[in-house]
């Protein structure tokens, strides 16, 4: 789909050169189907120096495909036992933080283009429904446009509180508002649910994240969650979680919300025993890929 997404800026040759992957170790108690959703997505193919295959341990044969959103997915049959599912590239990004448009505008629904329409619905975490007259009392006096989605990735940022301890799989925005804890999976979720209530559409994202220029101690490695918004005929990215710019952000897969793009999903019993994700800032020697922090 050409929908004029979010892209970074790559006109300075410097910027940052980064290594990126991981490494999920499962163990299986017979021979599983397994589909992958790992790799850096299509619109940022171009810019990996190396590019981040997949890899399994043991190896058994991969099959690809293109997915309803066009995100590229890997599917396979684990064996039972010990099974590793691993990437690792090395990534260019132009080194600017996530781009600003304050006065990106909204369309009203009848001028919206046709394929930004099912970003307004509801969907699995994203229950519009049981949110939509508290997102009006909440934002209806803000300005429409790029000053109400802040307006609501401001609310959510300090409306929720983030606790790793209390990630539920199957929370969803409303409880989430409720709640008033979670992840960044149910932050993305609530700011995306009450952009939907106020005709803005608004899609999950999930990829890299960067620690790079932020401030030390790094969290553990993982995976992140945010938004896009279509604002002034393209998409843009917010961040409720972290409520900022940032630098070193990696798209994998976008959809409606998280059951759209599960990183593995996995068709049988399963323990996962290994997780590790990396992000490193690495050397501009093309043959040195050694980090220059650890994220």
């Amino acid at each position: 789909m050409d929908d004029k997404s979010p892209r970074s800026d790559h006109g300075d040759a410097a910027g940052i050169r980064m290594r990126i992957g991981c490494r999920l170790k499962y163990r299986l108690t017979q021979p599983t189907p397994l589909i992958a959703m790992l790799n850096v997505h299509y619109s940022r193919f171009g810019d990996l120096e190396r590019a981040d295959y997949l890899v399994t341990s043991p190896s058994v044969p991969l099959e690809s495909y293109r997915d309803g959103f066009g995100n590229w997915c890997t599917r396979m049959v684990a064996p039972a036992g010990d099974f590793t599912v691993s990437t690792d590239g090395i990534f260019r990004d132009g080194g600017l933080p996530d781009p600003v448009a304050p006065d990106a505008t909204q369309a009203a629904v009848q001028d919206l283009p046709f394929e930004t329409l099912v970003y307004l619905l509801g969907s699995r975490y994203c229950d519009t429904d049981l949110l939509s007259e508290e997102a009006w009392r909440l934002f209806e006096n803000t300005r429409p446009g790029w000053a109400r989605v802040q307006a609501i990735c401001d609310f959510v940022h300090n409306a929720v509180s983030f606790d790793y301890m209390k990630a539920d799989a199957t929370r969803t925005a409303s409880q989430t508002l409720a709640g008033r804890h979670g992840v960044c999976r149910d932050f993305t979720h609530l700011a995306i649910a009450f952009c939907r209530c106020m005709n803005i559409p608004a899609r999950y994202c999930t990829g890299y994240l960067s620690d790079i220029g932020e401030p030390e101690p790094y969290p553990p490695g993982d995976f992140a969650a945010w938004m896009e918004v279509y604002l002034g005929g393209r998409w843009w990215v917010f961040d409720p979680r972290n409520n900022a710019r940032r630098k070193g952000r990696i798209l994998i897969a976008r959809g409606r919300d998280a059951a759209d793009v599960p990183l593995t999903q996995t068709f049988g019993p399963n323990t996962l025993t290994q997780f590790e994700v990396w992000t490193w800032e690495a050397r501009h020697d093309p043959a040195d890929t050694t980090p220059i922090s650890r994220n």
